[in-house]
């Protein structure tokens, strides 16, 4: 067994400002180990990441987005045996089964649906700045950056936007019952909000199942494909509440990733700044540069070896973006943050393989207009110092608290 050669402990003050040395390290010594704190084998090498993702048949993606595959306590598995079971869904599927769901869903989220919402993202983020571009200071998180991208979705979806603030709840208590490090009284309360947000969206469902409507709910439930079976209730809301949560939560970390990074790098602001046409590869770089999704998940159906490494059966692997997405045999310099760099096709922060992120092209849209358009509204933007507070969800990077200012003597408002 082939352990770290370092402490590896991503929720620790030191790696959650700046794990990238040890990253590199990782690469170097030990690209593929067993972390036996969190019983966890990591991968962070690139090239071993892409055998990972390309052979579903010896890991599966069963558990994919569970840091931790010990049993939830039983009180908190009494909560949510109210509600439905949380798999399978596109993340966590295999086989004829993610393939089925894969091609209902892209049924329903197609390219036509993602370029019709420009117009509508503009006009949110818009109104979100408007909100507060003469106070001259603002938590960027709370103000922005998760309000954007739920509403988005919530549009899409054709839910109320009134109901985002308690979408948003119940998103970040899904996430903590997925890393299910809170105490017993914590977990109980995740548990019944994620109870909660499937029972909202089976109403929403169920009321589109009797009244067909245009929106991505309606469209879903219609979907067919050949040879194929239609979604059922349950299986689509486990696919809007997928939805909703891996499509806030990594635009939101985008957003504050995006800020810092380019805040930190003022020639690479300037430069898009003056040549606009870079706004594209500026997002790429922000997500290769800091990954919102630090890695996911899988399970190893049998016995194998990883570049070298004998790995267990039932063994639970982590595979991680954010280191691959630093390495060295793949990108020229890849501690340097270049906004003319090419990586799209390369950076794997959406993933890679059968499970890439469907979403991409909707969170690329949005990031695409808020971070010039923050840059645009709000004169001499800056941070504050000591006002940042990382997230602190282990396979994530972001902030949960990003204040920033600006000089409000000619606020631009919006036109």
């Amino acid at each position: 067994m082939t352990g770290c050669p370092v402490h590896f402990d991503p929720l620790s003050p030191k790696q959650l400002a700046d794990p990238y040395p040890l990253y590199s390290q990782l690469r170097s010594e030990a690209p593929v180990f067993y972390d036996e704190a969190h019983n966890l084998w990591i991968v962070t090498r690139y090239d071993d990441l892409l055998t990972v993702v390309r052979d579903t048949e010896t890991f599966s993606s069963k558990n994919a987005v569970r840091a931790s595959v010990r049993p939830l306590p039983q009180r908190v598995l009494d909560v949510l045996a109210a509600g439905w079971a949380l798999t399978p869904t596109l993340t966590d599927s295999d086989g004829d089964v993610h393939k089925r769901l894969r091609l209902l869903v892209g049924k329903a989220f197609t390219p036509r649906r993602v370029a019709e919402m420009e117009g509508r993202i503009r006009k949110t983020v818009d109104a979100l700045i408007d909100e507060f571009a003469d106070d001259g200071r603002a938590d960027i998180i709370e103000r922005l950056a998760w309000s954007l991208p739920m509403f988005t979705l919530t549009d899409i979806l054709n839910v109320p936007r009134e109901d985002v603030p308690m979408l948003h709840h119940w998103s970040v208590s899904w996430l903590r019952i997925m890393q299910a490090t809170d105490g017993v009284e914590d977990l109980i309360g995740c548990a019944k909000d994620v109870v909660a947000i499937q029972r909202y969206f089976m109403d929403a469902l169920e009321a589109r199942a009797y009244l067909a409507g245009h929106d991505f709910m309606s469209s879903l439930l219609h979907a067919r494909v050949p040879d194929g079976e239609p979604i059922t209730l349950e299986e689509a809301m486990r696919v809007v509440v997928n939805l909703i949560i891996a499509g806030h939560v990594t635009v939101t970390r985008s957003i504050s990733n995006g800020l810092t990074t380019l805040l930190a790098h003022p020639d690479q602001l300037q430069a898009v700044r003056k040549d606009p046409a870079l706004v594209p590869s500026m997002v790429e770089e922000i997500l290769r540069y800091e990954s919102p999704a630090q890695g996911l998940f899988r399970t190893v159906r049998k016995d194998t070896v990883l570049n070298g490494v004998r790995i267990p059966a039932g063994a639970h692997l982590m595979v991680h973006w954010g280191s691959a997405n630093r390495d060295e045999n793949v990108f020229d310099n890849p501690g340097a943050f270049d906004v003319t760099r090419d990586s799209v096709m390369a950076h794997v922060a959406f993933g890679k393989g059968i499970h890439a992120c469907l979403g991409a092209p909707l969170a690329r849209l949005q990031l695409q207009i808020v971070l010039p358009r923050l840059f645009e509204r709000l004169p001499n933007l800056r941070l504050v110092r000591g006002a940042a507070v990382r997230d602190t969800i282990f396979f994530a990077r972001g902030f949960k608290k990003l204040e920033i200012e600006w000089d409000v003597d000619a606020p631009i408002h919006h036109r």
